[in-house]
C-alpha cells in the first residue's frame, strides 16, 4: 500500500469530488483515511468525525472551502504530513504560509488529475 492520504471533507455524495478522490485514490492503492462532519462511508472507508492523530499521513487533501478551514490548522500542523493539496475551489493563501513555516509543501493542484497523470 502506498503513502496514506487523508481526505478532509469526505462526502457519500456520488457528484461530489471528494466522493470520487477516495474512489480514485483506494483504486491506486493509497492509504486513506477521510474526515467529515458527516458519518459515512465510501468504497470502504468509514469517515472520521473527530480529528484523530494519526502519526502516518503523508497528503492532506483539501475539499473544505476556505472560509471553513481554519478548524482544522492546527490539526493538520499537528499530523506533519509531507504535502496540503488544495483542489480547486479550496485555495487559502492565509494558511499556506502557516503551513509552509512548519515545513509543509503546499500544493495548488486537482488531486483527480494528479491521479489520472501518474502525479499522484
Amino acid at each position: 500500500m502506498k503513502n496514506k492520504t487523508l481526505v478532509i471533507g469526505a462526502s457519500q455524495k456520488p457528484e461530489r469530488y471528494a466522493y470520487k478522490a477516495i474512489n480514485k485514490l483506494v483504486e491506486h492503492e493509497h492509504g486513506v483515511r477521510a474526515l467529515s462532519l458527516k458519518q459515512g462511508e465510501v468504497a470502504g472507508i468509514v469517515f472520521d468525525t473527530n480529528q484523530i492523530a494519526y502519526t502516518d499521513v503523508d497528503t492532506v487533501t483539501m475539499y473544505v472551502g476556505s472560509k471553513n478551514q481554519t478548524p482544522y490548522y492546527k490539526y493538520i500542523t499537528s499530523l506533519n504530513p509531507r504535502r496540503v493539496i488544495f483542489n480547486p475551489g479550496t485555495e487559502n493563501p492565509e494558511f499556506y504560509s502557516q503551513l509552509k513555516k512548519n515545513n509543509i509543501e503546499v500544493v495548488e493542484a486537482c488531486t483527480l488529475v494528479l491521479l489520472a497523470t501518474d502525479q499522484y
